[in-house]
């Protein structure tokens, strides 16, 4: 019964953990999901403005050309995307073994009870 317990114990901290990294993965995919409105937000932006362009350079504004600033966010909306890609495949996968352990520790608690 020691033993028994003792694994459950050890279930109990994984799944804990697992679900931490996935709350983590989580939030890390909703910033990039703002950032990337925010990217979409701009070429919207960016496709009105006439005249001179600026962009932010750390604290710093600097003039750009329209074309130069096209690029910038289109480099930055495929680099988010790619990110995201990978998020989500993560969050796929440690949502298979967050649902793998659920079921072991069920078990083992269904166990226990006969």
């Amino acid at each position: 019964m020691k033993k028994a317990e003792e694994n459950l114990n050890k279930e109990l901290a994984e799944y804990e953990n697992l679900e931490k990294q996935l709350e983590v993965l989580l939030i890390q995919k909703h910033q990039l999901q703002i950032q990337s409105n925010e990217v979409k937000h701009a070429v919207d932006e960016l496709k009105k403005a006439d005249g001179n362009i600026y962009r932010s350079i750390g604290s710093v504004m600097m003039q750009s050309s329209k074309e130069d600033a096209e690029k910038e966010l289109d480099e930055r909306a495929e680099l988010i995307k790619v990110k995201l890609g990978a998020l989500e495949k993560q969050e796929e996968k440690l949502r298979g073994v967050v649902m793998d352990r659920q079921k072991k520790i069920q078990e083992s608690l269904s166990h226990g009870k006969k």
